[in-house]
């Protein structure tokens, strides 16, 4: 009997640790405000938007960032970038993160040519588009738009603003999903997708490249995709790529600290430099000691 009670109490114990676990990462990752941008595929798709403190619309037209998770293209949740958002909302940016559509493992077999990355790449457009046009109510300007994403919400950021077609018919015709700059973290280029030209990156490059800023670790798989693009994106002579390099790390290593700060604080640097924040990181360097390289 003795041992089943210190079983159970350890059992409790452990619950009890889990549970304020759990507490602490939903404390660590507040919801923003919650938006209906389309409905697709008979669902609603949402963004959560974050402001930054005492902002009037009204009065203050400041850039929007919009990122979009990763997840594999059929998977993921907001939660990946609210820490991101609340981070630069604090800095005075209007920022949001986008859900989109997904076709997951039960989805019906596509045409020959086509993936399932292209409706993800249609919803982000719409999301954009929809930042853009509300921008008045959001209390930004649609001329100083920032996007980005991880892993695959990366990839649909790129594909979102680099190709003009996979729009929604239901669209507004007049407002397009150019950006002034991307906050790309492992951005999810798949050799791969030359099978369907709509989703690869590398069909719709162009030398005229808005600023960007891309994480990699050394040892992520997927960064042999995005070395092809890198690559072709220097040989238009593109230079205004800044590529910082984690030593030892695999895929999505910016999801926990103490990568996500650092990787936060050079966005930030990144942000300040192109004239779309100002002022210094307010997050502290971790002691610990990790640093990321920037590429030559």
């Amino acid at each position: 009997m003795k041992k089943i009670l210190t079983r159970l109490v350890i059992a409790l114990c452990t619950l009890s640790l889990t549970s304020v676990a759990i507490a602490q990462e939903k404390t660590e990752s507040p919801a923003g405000k919650p938006y209906v941008y389309k409905t697709s595929a008979g669902k609603e798709r949402k963004m959560e938007i974050f402001f930054p403190p005492n902002h009037d619309p009204a009065k203050s037209k400041v850039p929007g960032i919009i990122l979009f998770h990763g997840g594999g293209w059929s998977g993921g949740t907001l939660d990946q970038f609210r820490v991101a958002c609340a981070y630069f909302a604090s800095r005075g940016l209007v920022c949001a993160t986008a859900e989109y559509q997904m076709l997951g493992k039960g989805a019906k077999k596509l045409p020959a040519g086509e993936s399932k990355k292209r409706v993800c790449v249609t919803d982000a457009k719409t999301a954009i588009r929809w930042f853009k046009k509300n921008a008045a109510e959001l209390g930004i300007d649609p001329a100083r738009i920032i996007t980005g994403g991880g892993s695959a919400g990366g990839h649909i950021s790129a594909l979102a603003t680099m190709n003009p077609g996979l729009n929604d018919p239901t669209d507004p015709k007049d407002i397009d999903t150019k950006v002034v700059a991307y906050l790309w973290f492992n951005p999810a280029f798949a050799p791969d997708d030359n099978k369907d030209p709509e989703i690869d990156v590398l069909t719709h490059m162009k030398a005229d490249l808005p600023p960007a800023i891309s994480f990699f670790g050394d040892k992520d798989e997927w960064k042999k995709g995005w070395d092809t693009a890198y690559q072709k994106w220097n040989t238009l002579g593109v230079n205004s790529i800044a590529l910082h390099i984690a030593e030892g790390q695999k895929h999505s290593f910016f999801n926990k600290d103490p990568w996500r700060t650092i990787t936060l604080i050079e966005a930030d640097k990144f942000l300040v430099k192109n004239g779309l924040l100002t002022g210094e990181p307010t997050l502290k360097m971790p002691g610990t000691g990790e640093k990321l390289t920037p590429a030559p």
